[in-house]
Formats: structure tokens, C-alpha cells, sequence
């Protein structure tokens, strides 16, 4: 993997081996604060809302949940699942807490040394529960109230974007609860209407992907 620049001033990863990047290229912490806080954990309604993030990644949309947890004093618990963990060399070299939060960078890093598969409390507001898995493989415990389907897009990893799978979590999301992601294909508009998803096309983000899609249940 290898560190580029976005064009927000934000880092992602790019993998050579799938052509393809972590994040938009058009800025990495725009995209992921308009696609998964904005428009979708700031729209649920659950008192405590708990999340599932499909590609913890670089840490980068738990880092905002948690700094969120904090300002609006919501208190979140948030699962994710990951099978490549990124290594701790390049954790180091993620610009995020700097450019975000400088004050909160012990809770980036943080979010990467959190043991696996047990619950971790890091702030008053926020509980990790990182779980070193395969999602195609993996059967999830329990409900939740917001899903951030963050996967590589289709044509990388078209294994993750399935009708069964979608069906898997519109059967662990809460009533009322909200997926969204930034693939805003038909192909997967479609799947997750069938699994019994209501889906709207919302804007993209500044400078970013034009369309994008949240799906209520």
C-alpha cells in the first residue's frame, strides 16, 4: 500500500494490486464526513446510536464518529469489520489527527492498537468493537441503528457487493435505521431495494462523486 494525497490535503491509501484507492482522490475527510456523518449518522434518530462500518480501513470514519460521540454527546457503539488491517508504519504516517484534531490524536491511534474482537471503551461517549474477519464470511450478532457500507467498489471487489449479503444487513438494522455508502450504481440501488431497503440518491460530496446512496429500513 502507498500514502497519497487527496485533494482536500487529506491522506489515503492506494493498492496497487486492485488499481484502486481507500478514498476518493477528490478528498479523502470531505467524502468521509459528507457520506457516513452527515448523511448518515447525524440522520439517525437512535438515542445511543450503534453503528456497523463495513472496511474499518484507515480508521478514518471511526475517528470522526468518535470525535462526533463527544461533541454531541451521543453515546455510540461502533463495530466494524476488517481483513486486511493497515500496518502501524503507515497508521504513523495518516495525517488525520493533525488536520482534524490534533487535541484527540491519542484517540486516533487508539483506534488502532484496540485489541480485537472484545469491546473497547476509549472515550465517556464511544465503545470500539473491531472484528478481524471476513464479511462475506461472517455472521453479525446483535442490531444496529447505522451501517456505513464502505467496501472497494464493485468492479474491485465485486464479492462484497451481493444481494445475500445486503439482505444479511437490512435483517440487522433496526427499524428506522440507515445504511449509506458511496457506490450509488444501479445495480446496487436495485440489490438493496430488493433486500427491503427504502433508497433515495442524495448529492455527492463537495468536489467528490456527484451521487450518493442512503438507504432507510
Amino acid at each position: 500500500m502507498q500514502l497519497e494525497k487527496t485533494d482536500d490535503g487529506s491522506y489515503t491509501l492506494f493498492v496497487p494490486e486492485l488499481n484502486e484507492h481507500y478514498h476518493s482522490v477528490k478528498g479523502a475527510l470531505t467524502e468521509s464526513e459528507h457520506i457516513f456523518i452527515n448523511m448518515g449518522l447525524k440522520h439517525s434518530l437512535a438515542e445511543a446510536p450503534r453503528v456497523l462500518e463495513i472496511g474499518f480501513g484507515t480508521g478514518l470514519n471511526a475517528f470522526l464518529s468518535l470525535l462526533y460521540a463527544g461533541q454531541a454527546q451521543r453515546d455510540i457503539y461502533y463495530a466494524t469489520i476488517e481483513r486486511y488491517p493497515v500496518n502501524d508504519e503507515l497508521v504513523g504516517q495518516l495525517d488525520y489527527p493533525e488536520k482534524i484534531c490534533p487535541e484527540a490524536a491519542d484517540d486516533f491511534y487508539a483506534l488502532h492498537k484496540a485489541a480485537w474482537d472484545t469491546d473497547v471503551r476509549l472515550t465517556p461517549f464511544f465503545t470500539l468493537h473491531k472484528i478481524l474477519g471476513d464479511f462475506t464470511q461472517y455472521r453479525f450478532q446483535g442490531n444496529f441503528d447505522v451501517i456505513y457500507f464502505d467496501a472497494f467498489a464493485p468492479e474491485k471487489q465485486p464479492e462484497m457487493w451481493s444481494q445475500s449479503l445486503f439482505d444479511t444487513l437490512y435483517a440487522c438494522l433496526n427499524e428506522g435505521g440507515v445504511l449509506t455508502t458511496y457506490c450509488a450504481k444501479g445495480v446496487v440501488r436495485r440489490m438493496l431495494q430488493a433486500a427491503g431497503f427504502t433508497v433515495e440518491r442524495l448529492p455527492g460530496p463537495p468536489g467528490g462523486k456527484r451521487e450518493i446512496l442512503r438507504a432507510c429500513k
